[in-house]
């Protein structure tokens, strides 16, 4: 029995974490087995990333979400879905392919350092009008120098747009939700429905 991969991308301050926290507890509510987990991951080396933005640009940030992400990948991830649990995995590689790009590396070269990495079942892509995002971190808080980018929410929402096409293209199966009016819980709702039914596809 195997379980399925969900990951949860979208630009700073589009709510991405808030929905993926519901996520996981919609499906807990309906007593499916659910693994959360974030990128990059609450290790020695996710650390590194999460932390060092300031530090790590470039390349050297592109190879180090790629380490964190193998790593990731077979210390936690694929054990979980060996189990036959749903992982929902907060940013994957919809994220590098924007983050990355953004910092300055070519779209064909962050995908030749993720191109081992597990495909997610469903990659969700939730986006936003860059004017909403904006107002949201302006509301919130940078927390990341993607997100004090002046004119940064625009590139990184068109960047997600063809990011979601380029996996699709690619065969990965993707749902883009639109955030600028929809409330967290609503979406939230949305991708519990789409992974129910990614669930019963696999007979479970």
């Amino acid at each position: 029995m195997t379980g399925i991969f969900i990951t949860i991308d979208g630009p700073g301050g589009v709510g991405k974490s808030t929905v993926t926290g519901l996520v996981a507890q919609q499906l807990q509510v309906t007593e499916l087995p659910v693994h959360p987990t974030r990128e990059p991951s609450d290790t020695t080396l996710g650390d590194l990333a999460r932390y060092g933005t300031d530090e790590y640009r470039g390349m050297a940030m592109a190879c180090l979400i790629a380490a964190d992400r193998y790593q990731h990948q077979e210390r936690e991830i694929r054990p979980a879905v060996a189990r036959g649990e749903i992982v929902v995995c907060d940013r994957y590689v919809a994220s590098s392919l924007v983050l990355q790009v953004l910092d300055g590396v070519g779209r064909d070269v962050v995908w030749e350092l993720n191109r081992h990495a597990d495909m997610p079942d469903l990659a969700v892509i939730i986006n936003a009008r860059a004017k909403v995002i904006e107002k949201r971190l302006s509301n919130r808080g940078a927390h990341s120098r993607y997100e004090q980018d002046p004119g940064g929410t625009e590139r990184e929402c068109a960047l997600f747009q063809e990011t979601a096409r380029f996996l699709s293209t690619a065969g990965v199966r993707v749902l883009q939700l639109d955030a600028s009016a929809e409330g967290p819980e609503q979406i939230a709702r949305d991708i519990v429905d789409a992974v129910s039914q990614t669930w019963m596809m696999r007979g479970r």
